[in-house]
């Protein structure tokens, strides 16, 4: 009797525990926790959804960005679990006079390095700068994030849904950014960005000009629907400069790549770049 009363209290307890919920379902339920949040979903579901995002194994494509004195061009490759990426350097130098390359960078998830160590190119900043802006909305879910609704503001005629987006602090190397995103009233998809970059300068005043990128050009790859091109401007006191600062378009877009993780160990003759946080700037 003692046997079967101990075998009945275990089927009991086993039929008690209740499975973790899905992880789609937990992100969905932190951000309609928030007015913020709902306006980040809705932007979700208007780019394929947060279960399609989840599905997709990495990202990759051929990203180039740049302006008449800038550029960097290059394909990545992301996990978009781990958020590892690596990239083949393509070419660097100006859009009036790109130079090829023959060269790699790469996030491991701890260090950050390029190959060879000549490439004048810091890949702390540079190896997730393309993968960020690429997969906003769907990164702009993760936790640690936080959401404040705006009043509405317009742009080319269209007045826009806003949400600002921040972070807790040491989320990150770039804790201090901010992003404001324009939501479409219409279709849900984001129009555009204001963004700060604080890149190794934790939280600096706010106040200033900030950068607005808009996205353009939306696609759909693996049911996910994305920007291929963006155009980024100064913007100050509420207004867009008129001066177009720089481009850039994603090309060769697949979230079904595979992710090679041999790709994630720098080559002998490589350089690690290391985070240097800056005060009192």
């Amino acid at each position: 009797m003692r046997q079967l009363s101990i075998a009945a209290l275990v089927v009991l307890l086993l039929g008690c525990q209740t499975e973790a919920p899905p992880e789609d379902e937990v992100i969905r339920e932190r951000l309609e926790a928030t007015d913020g949040g709902r306006l980040i979903l809705r932007a979700i579901n208007a780019a394929g959804g947060i279960r399609a995002w989840l599905d997709a194994p990495t990202s990759s494509y051929t990203w180039d960005f740049g302006s008449d004195n800038f550029l960097v061009r290059s394909h990545l490759v992301a996990n978009n679990r781990t958020r590892q990426i690596y990239h083949d350097l393509l070419a660097m130098g100006s859009r009036r006079e790109p130079i090829a390359l023959d060269a790699q960078m790469a996030w491991d998830g701890a260090d950050a390095w390029v190959y060879p160590d000549t490439v004048q190119i810091n890949p702390r900043f540079w190896a997730s700068t393309a993968y960020y802006f690429q997969s906003i909305p769907f990164v702009l879910a993760d936790a640690g994030t936080r959401y404040e609704v705006l009043p509405d503001e317009s742009l080319d005629g269209v007045s826009h849904q806003m949400v600002k987006v921040s972070y807790d602090d040491d989320v990150g190397d770039s804790y201090g950014d901010t992003y404001t995103l324009y939501v479409h009233p219409e279709t849900g998809r984001v129009s555009a960005i204001r963004y700060r970059s604080t890149y190794g300068r934790g939280r600096p005043d706010t106040q200033g000009r900030e950068t607005l990128m808009r996205f353009l050009e939306y696609q759909t790859f693996d049911g996910l629907t994305v920007p291929t091109r963006f155009e980024s401007y100064s913007f100050a006191g509420g207004e867009q400069d008129t001066t177009l600062r720089a481009t850039a378009t994603a090309s060769d877009i697949s979230f079904r790549a595979p992710f090679d993780e041999g790709r994630l160990v720098m080559p002998e003759g490589g350089r690690v770049e290391p985070f240097n946080l800056r005060v009192n700037e």
